[in-house]
C-alpha cells in the first residue's frame, strides 16, 4: 500500500494517508522505544494530531493503530509522571486528558486496531474509539486499578462490546 501523504505532529505521532484508501486516516502512535508510553510530548502531539484530523473535511474515518510491533500503547509514561512533583502532575493533568478528549471528539468514526499490549491509558485511548478490532496478540487491562488507582483517561466511563 502506498503512502500518498505523511504528517507528524511532534516526535511521537504520524498521520498517514494511502492512495487506495483516500478518506481513511491513519493516526500511528510512534514511540517504539517506550511502547508507545505517553509522555507529556506525546499527549500534546496526539491532541494536535486529533485537532487536524478533526478539521480535515476529506477524513471519513480515522484507525488509530501503533508502530510497535509488541504493543498498541502501554499506557502512561511512568518514568516521566514519577518525576513529577505533585504541582507537576497536576499542571499536566489537562494535556494528558486532551490527547483522551480528542480521540473522543474526532468528528468521524473512529477504529482502534490494536495488537499486542493496550494497558492503562492505552487500553483508554482504544476504548476512546468507536470500534475496538482486536487480534490474536491483544493484552489490554487497567492494571491501575490493582493498586488503587483510578483509570485517568475514561476507563471507568467507556465500555468496550
Amino acid at each position: 500500500m502506498t503512502v500518498t501523504s505523511e504528517q507528524r505532529f511532534g516526535e511521537f505521532v504520524v498521520v498517514r494517508r494511502h492512495e487506495s484508501r483516500q478518506h481513511v486516516a491513519e493516526l500511528v502512535l510512534d514511540r517504539p522505544k517506550a511502547m508507545n508510553a505517553v509522555s507529556t510530548d506525546m499527549a500534546r502531539s496526539l491532541a494536535a494530531a486529533c485537532e487536524a484530523l478533526g478539521a480535515d473535511r476529506d477524513v471519513r474515518v480515522t484507525v488509530l493503530t501503533s508502530s510497535h510491533e509488541r504493543a498498541f500503547c502501554v499506557g502512561a509514561d511512568l518514568k516521566e509522571r514519577n518525576s513529577f512533583t505533585d504541582a507537576e502532575l497536576v499542571r499536566q493533568r489537562p494535556t494528558a486528558r486532551a490527547a483522551y478528549t480528542g480521540v473522543l471528539e474526532l468528528p468521524m468514526p473512529t477504529v482502534a486496531a490494536v495488537h499486542g499490549f493496550a494497558l492503562g491509558g492505552g487500553f483508554e485511548l482504544a476504548l476512546a474509539c468507536d470500534v475496538i478490532v482486536a487480534d490474536a496478540t491483544a493484552v489490554v487491562g487497567l492494571p491501575e486499578v490493582s493498586v488503587g488507582v483510578i483509570p485517568g483517561g475514561g476507563g471507568t466511563d467507556r465500555q468496550s462490546v
